[in-house]
């Protein structure tokens, strides 16, 4: 079984592509999710990010994730931290899923594969794209957020060019119809080489 990569900036449309090749049978694992799990269900995960953030970054039990953003994005050292701790423990978490799966290949995806040097972890990996003011503004319409806190957030991945040479396939998710063929296709190609 080959294990596939699919990343993309924030906004891109990585969750829409992760959708398409679910409905085509594949096993998609979204790191974003489960890491969010882990962060509310593991002791060990929990306990380190307290030792890093502080109490205050659960609620009630909960993640607090106000609090964490806005400690973790002011400061690009304790982001680094957080994710030292969170993103082993999502790897163990994944690997552990993808031998359950019964699939030709399945797919992880994640939005910072090569930010966190993982891009070695793949057999291939698509990138998602999308031109910069159709990300900005699809996440202005999903999230509570402002323009500056979206280039912000920007700021810490890599831009689309970086990744694209380091990428296996690509998608342009702007129009949904050629995105749905241009998955088709890929899903035939990795099909194949599995």
């Amino acid at each position: 079984m080959k294990i596939v990569g699919l990343t993309g900036g924030i906004g891109s449309g990585k969750s829409t592509a992760a959708k398409m090749f679910a409905d085509l049978g594949v096993p998609v694992y979204n790191s974003d999710t489960e890491a969010k799990k882990l962060m509310h269900t593991s002791a060990n995960v929990k306990e380190q990010i307290i030792q890093l953030l502080g109490a205050e970054a659960y609620k009630n039990g909960f993640l607090n994730r106000e609090y964490i953003a806005q400690k973790v994005f002011s400061k690009a050292n304790l982001l680094e931290q957080l994710n030292a701790i969170v993103h082993p423990a999502v790897r163990i978490h994944f690997l552990e899923w993808a031998e359950k799966q019964n699939a030709p290949y399945v797919i992880q995806e994640s939005a910072i594969i090569f930010e966190n040097n993982n891009q070695d972890f793949y057999d291939y990996i698509i990138l998602v794209t999308a031109p910069l003011e159709v990300r900005i503004d699809r996440i202005l319409k999903r999230d509570n957020t402002t323009r500056e806190k979206i280039l912000s957030r920007m700021d810490n991945q890599w831009t689309d060019e970086k990744k694209e040479k380091m990428s296996d396939f690509m998608l342009i998710n702007e129009d949904i119809v050629k995105l749905k063929l241009k998955i088709r296709e890929i899903h035939y190609i990795l099909r194949e080489l599995s």
